[in-house]
């Protein structure tokens, strides 16, 4: 156990490593989401019914699509390592060759951790008024990395069996997809009936009810075995655990 956690944390270090040196990623990690916060909030906000201030009601969509960007420069430096031989030499040596897929994850959830704390801080000049507590703002921030996480994995999965960059850069269009078709930028009661349905069932929704109403202070909601907390949880354990060990068989399979 000791040398495998070893081995996650050395794979983590060089991930964040791999990072740094993307500064064109990195930005662009960080540019996008803050331009479509700034698009929403100032250019269509103005239009939007929510009962509530709207750059309170599109923050949390704006950060699981930073998430999302994350996500799919994962996909990209996974399949980078499969096809650069970078595996192969692991194999050669005493390292747990798939612990690379987890220094990958590990090293986006703290990517994602310092692009979303710059989200938040851009939607605050922006009006941003959270209400949350200290323990709304940890369950906010871990509802968050549980999103990250399975997205991460699935990116890896995707990083594993595509061929080439391109391919793996393509994945950001399908989980930026997922945001937009929920209650991220506008309430699901607004979408049209054939819509609504896969919006209300969908991953996404109840993890964004779920922040944003941590972030509006509803720490009480959490506990509610019929909410959006426990639904959002059961998705992003699910789905992570799903993706983690897809990702782990298709690595082996692999050479």
């Amino acid at each position: 156990m000791t040398y495998l956690l070893r081995d996650i944390s050395t794979m983590t270090v060089r991930g964040l490593r791999l990072v740094s040196r993307d500064l064109d990623a990195m930005i662009t990690a960080v540019v996008l989401p803050v331009i479509i916060l700034l698009m929403f909030v100032l250019v269509f906000g103005g239009a939007m019914d929510t009962g509530t201030g709207y750059v309170n009601y599109v923050t949390p969509g704006v950060i699981l699509l930073t998430a999302g960007f994350g996500a799919a420069s994962t996909a990209a430096s996974v399949e980078y390592d499969m096809s650069s031989g970078m595996v192969e030499r692991l194999r050669s040596m005493p390292v747990t060759a798939w612990t690379v897929l987890s220094g990958h994850v590990a090293a986006s959830l703290v990517k994602n951790l310092v692009t979303t704390a710059i989200v938040f801080g851009v939607s605050i000049l922006l009006g941003f008024r959270p209400e949350a507590s200290l323990l709304g703002w940890l369950a906010a921030v871990g509802m968050i990395l549980l999103f990250v996480g399975w997205v991460t994995w699935l990116a890896a999965l995707v990083g594993v069996l595509v061929r080439s960059p391109e391919a793996a850069a393509g994945f950001s269009f399908f989980v930026m997809f997922l945001p937009y078709v929920s209650s991220a930028f506008v309430p699901v009661e607004t979408l049209p009936g054939w819509l609504r349905g896969f919006a209300e069932h969908q991953p996404v929704t109840p993890v964004i009810e779920t922040v944003r109403g941590l972030l509006a202070g509803d720490v009480a909601g959490i506990a509610d075995p019929t909410g959006s907390a426990v639904l959002a949880v059961v998705w992003c354990l699910g789905l992570g655990l799903l993706f983690a060990v897809a990702a782990g068989l298709a690595f082996r399979t692999r050479r």
